[in-house]
């Protein structure tokens, strides 16, 4: 604090991402209504606040960010030279496609048409809690990519990066 009572702009972007820090864990498995809503477990809900944006995700499921993270995001993005063309189409297809989403009184989600159609979410879905933000997944997506015959091999090019504990 300075003088004034007044935070100076590092500060505050510092206490905006101490606010950001929970952490997303968990899986849960829910169905998707006839008009798209989709129900947010409640430790989710918490942690997402009124408003938070679902985007395209990679791998082909939906990524959700509280609204604090989507601004980091933002943030980073704009230093990128929009010179590039691989950013100018990570740009298209990441903020493009993004929505800015509220959940219910009855704790459900209404995902645009668009971007359940990107997943391939029809009936069942899967919510999977990743760090700083939630992935929604088709139940079959869901379960061809996170077949792990391979895990081994991607924990040691883990470690190799120092990211594993």
């Amino acid at each position: 604090m300075v003088a004034d009572g007044k935070c100076p702009p590092i500060l505050n972007c510092f206490a905006a991402r101490l606010k950001v820090m929970s952490m997303f864990m968990g899986e849960y498995n829910h169905t998707v209504d006839t008009k798209g809503r989709l129900i947010v477990p409640a430790k989710f809900r918490e942690a997402l606040g009124d408003e938070f944006v679902v985007t395209k995700g990679l791998d082909g499921c939906l990524f959700v960010y509280p609204r604090e993270e989507w601004g980091l995001i933002e943030a980073k993005y704009r230093e990128v030279s929009q010179f590039s063309k691989e950013a100018r189409k990570f740009a298209r297809f990441f903020f493009a496609g993004a929505a800015a989403c509220e959940v219910d009184k009855q704790g459900r989600v209404l995902l645009p048409a668009t971007l359940r159609e990107f997943a391939g979410i029809e009936k069942e879905a899967v919510l999977a809690g990743v760090l700083n933000h939630i992935e929604i997944w088709s139940k079959d997506r869901w379960q061809e990519a996170n077949e792990y015959d391979d895990v081994e091999e991607i924990a040691e090019h883990m470690a190799g990066l120092g990211l594993m504990i």
